[in-house]
Formats: C-alpha cells, sequence, structure tokens
C-alpha cells in the first residue's frame, strides 16, 4: 500500500450479527466437543457407511474441526469472511451424514421417525445462511484477498 492510498478496514458489522456469530461459534464448540466426548456413538451413527474411513476416524476429525471453527467464528474477527464462507462449506460437507441418516433411518439425537430426521434437513440450510449472514460473508465476500494477498485491480472500495 503505498502513502497515498487510504488504509482498508474491514467494514463493521451489526450487534445482532455479532451475537449470531459468537453464538454460532459456541454452538460449533459445543457440538466439536461432543463429537469428542459424551455424544461419540452418536455421530458415528450418522456417519455414512459410504465413506471410506472408519466411523470413528470421522467422527473425531469433524469434531477437531468443528472446535477450530468454532473458536475463529468467536475470535478471528479480523478473519470473518472468509471463516463464514469455511463454516458455510463444511455445513455443506457435513449434510450427506444427515441425509443418510434420514435415508437410512438411523436413529440418533432424539430424532427416531422419519418427520423428525426429515424436519432436520432443512435446518443444514439454516446454519448455512447464519454462518454467511453473521460474518457478513457474502456481503463483504470482496474483502477477500486473492491467494498472493493482493486485491485485484478492479476491486477498490
Amino acid at each position: 500500500m503505498s502513502p497515498a492510498e487510504p488504509a482498508r478496514t474491514t467494514p463493521r458489522t451489526s450487534l445482532p450479527r455479532t451475537v449470531a456469530r459468537v453464538l454460532l461459534g459456541l454452538f460449533l464448540v459445543f457440538a466439536g466437543a461432543a463429537h469428542l466426548t459424551f455424544a461419540r456413538a452418536e455421530f458415528q451413527a450418522q456417519v455414512p457407511t459410504w465413506l471410506p474411513p472408519n466411523a470413528d476416524f470421522v467422527v473425531v476429525a469433524s469434531g477437531v474441526v468443528e472446535v477450530l471453527l468454532g473458536l475463529a467464528l468467536i475470535a478471528a474477527w479480523r478473519w470473518r469472511v472468509a471463516v463464514g464462507f469455511v463454516v458455510a462449506a463444511f455445513f455443506v460437507a457435513v449434510f450427506p451424514g444427515n441425509i443418510s441418516q434420514y435415508v437410512t433411518g438411523t436413529d440418533a439425537f432424539g430424532l427416531d421417525t422419519d418427520a423428525a430426521r426429515l424436519i432436520r434437513l432443512p435446518l443444514q440450510v439454516l446454519l448455512i445462511a447464519v454462518a454467511l449472514w453473521s460474518t457478513a460473508a457474502w456481503r463483504d465476500r470482496r474483502e477477500l484477498m486473492t491467494p498472493f494477498g493482493f486485491r485485484r485491480a478492479h476491486e477498490t472500495r
């Protein structure tokens, strides 16, 4: 950045977005901790049988990722746009597990009827929307840097 070029700052977010982002982060930290401890068997029941690694590995790995993403949502406000997109992508990546639970009729987390398992599916879409809204990721997507750390010439504020 040259001395004549004004400093760029990430646009601020509203209090409701910030509260939602922190709550989503806390939810992810709790869910990740549950993956690693008291709800491990419940989460294993949701892992689709067609995934190559064993179910326990998938549960532990996704639990660690959830904890890290939750902490990033809470603490990495400077990178909230990138974190928002990564969290949304994570929710998309785990969605096949929810579909598998519905299709196979697997009972877990009190979802013991087809209706209960079906109702859960749109909730994943809601989580994706909350991840994008609470971080203002879609609104501020131009704040993302190119792989080399520079803005493209046409992306000025």
